[in-house]
């Protein structure tokens, strides 16, 4: 009797422990970490850009405001599709134009970095895998493996913006001058 209600202490205990791990072993990490950047935060404090929602929503949300195509472009911002693996879809900054078939770009929440996500991972390989070369299917990086990983993920396109890393963008920097000039008109 005893040997009963301390199993189903335990049980009540454990299970939703349990029921957790299994869904992380099941369907990946939550999308942000109390530790770090989920991918959509990064993007939006890298580059400034004003779009909201899951990454996969920025597609369709981009169309209003911001030229978008086929082709990465370095400042662009990468668009994964929403897919069984990725429900809430990923966004990454493309730093670099490689070859017609390779990029660096730079994004949060995709390797685990000294075993947690949310971690910024810069200069990142992702790789053209589509058949007509049309950017369409890739593989990325992934830390853990040191090697481009196996899986395709799909890509809507990319998202042209002003942003390009290292540099202002163009209206911080007309800000900047036109406070400059103001400035110094009126200490004359």
């Amino acid at each position: 009797m005893k040997m009963s209600r301390i199993t189903a202490r335990i049980d009540r205990l454990l299970r939703p422990l349990l029921a957790g791990l299994f869904a992380v072993a099941l369907f990946g990490a939550a999308p942000a970490s109390a530790h770090g950047l989920n991918c959509v935060q990064y993007v939006q404090r890298a580059a400034h850009l004003g779009l909201h929602g899951d990454a996969w929503e920025w597609w369709h949300a981009a169309a209003r405001s911001y030229h978008r195509g086929q082709h990465p472009k370095t400042g662009a911002i990468m668009v994964f599709s929403r897919t069984g693996i990725l429900p809430h879809g990923h966004v990454a900054i493309v730093r670099s134009v490689l070859s017609r078939r390779s990029i660096l770009v730079d994004h949060a929440n995709w390797s685990p970095i000294h075993g947690r996500r949310g971690q910024v991972e810069r200069a990142v390989r992702v790789v053209d895998v589509s058949a007509r070369n049309d950017w369409s299917a890739v593989r990325v990086w992934y830390a853990p493996t040191h090697e481009v990983g196996q899986t395709s993920y799909r890509i809507s396109g990319f998202i042209y913006t002003s942003y390009h890393p290292g540099l202002m963008r163009a209206s911080a920097r007309h800000r900047l001058k036109h406070h400059r000039r103001h400035h110094h008109s009126s200490a004359a």
